[in-house]
């Protein structure tokens, strides 16, 4: 058994369409849009990868990835073990349930919830909602999305880098951008993608502004990609119910944290 820095991302993407929703973030982390702020580590037996770490750093702070399938968490957490000496002094945390415990002898935890993964198993269901509303979004809008995020969901994971996608689309009421939709991840090269910066302003929610702004989205990414997934908190129901209704289902659930060295 042994650990190893991976360099070749034909090796990666191998690995990693065995479950391609499950990894669908690591994935389109290859593209070269990401790939230059990635670090790939990978446990190895009996001659084969068995599990997969990624560091990303294209973010406000660096996020460390382990999801391994559940008849692999033993090797998750002996990848973890060699990684945890080497991890940044402050990062955030995407893991396996029970993965947190052993950053706990060497950083502080704040759990951010539990999420779920979503995936998209039914394409139609976004292409049945009319979105006319909804319009594209480039940097030249920048001011308003930050001032949307500001009041509808400051705990954002947006970086402005990410309208490059040409995925962001809005909708606006009296000239004020009132909902907003986009992409965490986004590959053509690798053909899938990750919903994400999904909010409403608190005084249109419950309005369907949500739906048709992601349906957008979707409308989008389905003439260039193949799986579409997501992130969501495991309480947010109303996104939850919301997403099914775009032929999303859950098919996982992972932890969140973030963690600075005591």
């Amino acid at each position: 058994m042994k650990t190893v820095c991976l360099k070749d991302k034909s090796t990666i993407e191998t690995f990693f369409r065995s479950n391609v929703f499950l990894h669908i973030y690591s994935l389109g982390d290859l593209d070269y849009f990401f790939w230059p702020d990635t670090t790939w580590h990978a446990l190895i037996d009996e001659d084969a990868i068995q599990v997969i770490a990624l560091i990303y750093t294209g973010g406000k702070l660096p996020c460390l990835h382990i999801h391994a399938e559940d008849n692999k968490i033993i090797y998750a957490e002996k990848l973890l073990h060699y990684l945890v000496p080497t991890l940044p002094e402050v990062f955030h945390a995407h893991l396996n349930s029970g993965l947190e415990n052993i950053l706990k002898e060497r950083y502080t935890l704040r759990p951010r919830g539990k999420h779920y993964k979503m995936a998209m198993v039914n394409k139609s269901l976004p292409m049945n909602v009319e979105t006319s509303q909804a319009t594209g979004l480039s940097k030249s809008h920048l001011s308003e999305i930050l001032n949307l995020f500001e009041k509808a969901y400051p705990g954002n994971f947006f970086e402005p880098r990410m309208l490059e996608t040409k995925q962001y689309y809005g909708i606006r009421r009296s000239d004020e951008l009132i909902s907003i939709a986009g992409v965490h991840v986004y590959s053509q090269r690798y053909r899938v993608a990750a919903l994400g910066n999904v909010a409403t302003h608190p005084n249109y929610r419950c309005k369907g502004f949500g739906t048709i702004v992601t349906a957008k989205v979707c409308q989008s990414l389905l003439t260039e990609t193949d799986h579409i997934g997501l992130n969501v908190k495991a309480d947010n129901t109303s996104a939850i119910k919301c997403y099914e209704r775009l032929g999303f289902e859950i098919i996982d659930s992972y932890g969140e944290f973030e963690a600075e060295l005591k």
